[in-house]
C-alpha cells in the first residue's frame, strides 16, 4: 500500500513522490548531475529530503536502471556473490550492472534466500558443503509439467492402487473359503456314516440322533 502524501512538521514532504517531482528531478540529475544529495532538494525545487532523493533516483528513475524478471545467470551470481561479500547489496549491484540495492535486496530475501538453505542442508546431508552452479541451478529450474498430465497419472496410481487391494481381497476371501470347504469335507470322511442305516445303535444315549 502507498503512503499517502502528507508535510512533516519540518516542512519536508513525505509519502508517494508525483510525477512532476520525478520530472523535476529527473531534469535537475541529468543535467547537474548529484554532487551533494543533501543539498540538491532546494536547487530542484523540491519538498524533499536529500535521502529521499537519492533513493528515489537510485531505484526508480535513473535511465540505466534494469528492471523486470531475473535470469537464471543473475540468480546464480546473486547466490555466488552474497556467499563471497555477505549482505553488500550495493556491492553485489555494480556486478549485475543495471541492477539496484533495494531490488537485488528485496529479490533475495523473496526468492533466493529459501533455496540456498536448500542446498546448503543438501548439501550437509550428503556430506559435500560445496556450493557450485550445478546445484544453484538446480534449485532455480523447474521441469514443465501440465495440471491434465499430473492428474491422470494421479488417476491411474488410485486406479492401480484399488485394483491391486481389490484382488488382495478377492484372494484372501477364496483362501479363507477353500480352506473352511477343505477342513469341513475332512471332518465329513473322518465321520463315515450311512444315513440310511437300519440297524440300530449300540447305545442310544451315547451315539448321536441323525
Amino acid at each position: 500500500m502507498v503512503r499517502t502524501p502528507f508535510i512533516d512538521t519540518n516542512g519536508i514532504k513525505r509519502g508517494a513522490w508525483s510525477e512532476d517531482e520525478d520530472n523535476k528531478l529527473r531534469v535537475f540529475v541529468e543535467r547537474f548531475g548529484h554532487p551533494n544529495w543533501r543539498q540538491l532538494p532546494k536547487y530542484a525545487g523540491l519538498m524533499r529530503c536529500g535521502k529521499s532523493c537519492r533513493l528515489r533516483w537510485m531505484n526508480y528513475l535513473r535511465p540505466d536502471l534494469k528492471k523486470g524478471n531475473y535470469s537464471l545467470e543473475e540468480d546464480q551470481l546473486i547466490i555466488k556473490l552474497h556467499n563471497e561479500l555477505g549482505n553488500r547489496w550495493s556491492a553485489i549491484a555494480e556486478k549485475l550492472g543495471g541492477r539496484s540495492d533495494n531490488d537485488v535486496k528485496n529479490h533475495w530475501h523473496a526468492h533466493l534466500k529459501k533455496r540456498v538453505r536448500l542446498i546448503n542442508t543438501n548439501s550437509s546431508q550428503s556430506g559435500s558443503c560445496q556450493l557450485n552452479e550445478q546445484n544453484v541451478a538446480a534449485t532455480l529450474t523447474y521441469p514443465e509439467v501440465s495440471s491434465s498430465d499430473h492428474l491422470y497419472s494421479l488417476f491411474n496410481g488410485l486406479t492401480d492402487l484399488i485394483e491391486q487391494n481389490q484382488s488382495i481381497a478377492q484372494l484372501s476371501f477364496f483362501t479363507s473359503f477353500e480352506i473352511d470347504s477343505f477342513s469341513w469335507t475332512n471332518n465329513i470322511e473322518t465321520e463315515s456314516f450311512d444315513l440310511f442305516s437300519t440297524q440300530p445303535f449300540d447305545n442310544f444315549w451315547t451315539k448321536p440322533f441323525f
